[in-house]
């Protein structure tokens, strides 16, 4: 062999390591983006991973901080401006932010509520945008026999101040949509179009809806229908197993890659958070397989 066959030999042997590195590094199956050790990377596949911190009271914050590190989430929510130094240590997000007085059954559809929730909803979104933290979460609150028009009305009047304050911001505010068959009864905010009913009213791209897929399918089923439908109403979803609210696997009865699919298809460029209630004994491989199950 010439010295030139032996350089041209040496060569393509490199370009073909070199590949093979490329694609060591780069492989994707279907649990998303991977890394050399097998670890799915943040955003695999671009969904943002967020995870819901009640659902880990058990687990030190620090150590969950840790764990989803490990894992590819980018943020741990529903914990207060308290809470968000620990989470920026480990160069962690909270992307749905919330403090103390926020309340599920005392809402926005009750004026005699709205003078203390607009006091401190200002210093929430305040806070949040001082510290990167992207949405709000809000409640519309029990119905206490008001009507469900009555308290669309009540809600947006409580609630135009705040938007305007998160739209100056450039903070999201967010109303959740929770069942009141199982968990919330007599919660006003229960099936999608009373929420886009709002959305719409309301008229502002800083007010939209936390999507709970758990919740709305206790409620409403036809999960993949009604994403595709108002995509444009939600700025946020939540996963959990139905029934029992617990792991997203095969043990419950959504399909999670189908819909993860579905929402990916819209374009939606938010976060989508693990709110489940792990049952298993290792918690935090529990969260693991539903990040991966998440990353289609």
């Amino acid at each position: 062999m010439s010295q030139q066959e032996k350089i041209l030999t040496m060569k393509r042997r490199d370009l073909i390591k070199n590949i093979s590195m490329a694609a060591g590094i780069m492989a994707i199956n279907k649990q998303g983006l991977m890394d050399l050790d097998g670890d799915v990377l943040p955003g695999g596949n671009g969904i943002k991973h967020s995870v819901c911190r009640w659902c880990f009271n058990g687990i030190e914050l620090e150590a969950l901080c840790e764990a989803a590190q490990d894992i590819g989430i980018e943020s741990i929510e529903i914990v207060g401006p308290n809470d968000w130094p620990v989470l920026q240590k480990y160069g962690l997000t909270c992307a749905m932010g919330t403090d103390s007085f926020a309340s599920i059954p005392d809402g926005f559809n009750d004026p005699k509520f709205h003078a203390d929730l607009q006091k401190n909803y200002k210093g929430l979104i305040k806070a949040a945008a001082d510290n990167g933290i992207p949405n709000v979460i809000v409640f519309s609150g029990n119905r206490r026999d008001i009507s469900d028009q009555d308290g669309l009305e009540n809600c947006a009047v409580g609630l135009e101040p705040l938007v305007k304050a998160a739209e100056d911001a450039g903070v999201m505010i967010t109303m959740e949509l929770l069942n009141s068959k199982v968990n919330h009864p007599d919660y006003m905010c229960d099936h999608t179009v009373w929420g886009v009913d709002l959305v719409e009213k309301i008229g502002s791209p800083n007010f939209k809806l936390l999507y709970d897929i758990y919740h709305m399918q206790v409620m409403e089923g036809d999960v993949i229908a009604t994403v595709q439908k108002y995509q444009d109403h939600i700025a946020h979803y939540h996963t959990a197993g139905v029934p029992g609210r617990h792991e997203i696997d095969e043990s419950q009865e959504l399909y999670y890659p189908a819909i993860i699919s579905a929402i990916k298809e819209t374009g939606f460029d938010g976060y989508l958070a693990q709110e489940f209630v792990p049952v298993r004994d290792d918690k935090i491989a529990s969260l693991r397989q539903g990040v991966e199950i998440c990353s289609v």
